[in-house]
């Protein structure tokens, strides 16, 4: 089985540690960013891979904790042309996107897949008790308090890890990863 994560940024990054720390060992990170010093305060990234591809960054630092991963990194913007082209071949989608317009586009691609869809809305902020999960259909999952968007709030470790760390499990749980590891 293999997990996209659509995004290396808080949501994805954080996703990523959570799964290799669990044991998943087959991924594919897309993402077209590099690191940035306003980064460091929620991505799993370091001072030192400041400028670096996100994906480069990000893989370096997930072979550091398992070196026998089966990770694949793509380093280019995921578009409406390009998106099943790279998710195709997997599993269960990660939605880690900032912007809306993405999120609504892997939506729109994959809803009628058999796909697992992890997804997060409303991240930023610091509050954590509105923090829920939605389903819709029978395979997307959306976590966050529905409200509190990065375009108006600032974003938080605190928040941005909680969120993806109920989106790692809902992973690893409807998955089946749990029962094979």
């Amino acid at each position: 089985m293999k997990i996209g994560i659509l995004g290396a940024g808080g949501i994805g990054s954080n996703v990523a540690i959570n799964l290799v720390r669990s044991g998943v060992s087959n991924l594919k990170i897309v993402d077209f960013d590099r690191v940035d010093l306003s980064n460091l305060n929620r991505q799993f990234y370091f001072y030192d891979q400041i400028g670096r591809s996100k994906v480069e960054a990000l893989k370096e630092n997930l072979e550091r904790i398992a070196p026998n991963l089966n990770l694949e990194i793509i380093d280019i913007k995921i578009e409406k042309n390009n998106i099943k082209k790279y998710f195709d071949d997997c599993d269960i989608l990660v939605e880690a996107f900032d912007r809306k317009k993405y999120k609504k586009l892997l939506i729109e691609e994959f809803s009628s897949s058999n796909k697992l869809i992890v997804s997060a809305s409303g991240i930023a902020d610091h509050d954590i008790e509105n923090i829920s999960i939605k389903k819709f259909k029978e395979k997307i999952y959306i976590v966050g308090d529905f409200k509190k968007g990065i375009e108006r709030y600032k974003t938080y470790s605190p928040k941005v890890m909680m969120v993806a760390s109920i989106m790692s499990n809902i992973v690893m749980e409807k998955g089946g990863y749990y029962e094979k590891i």
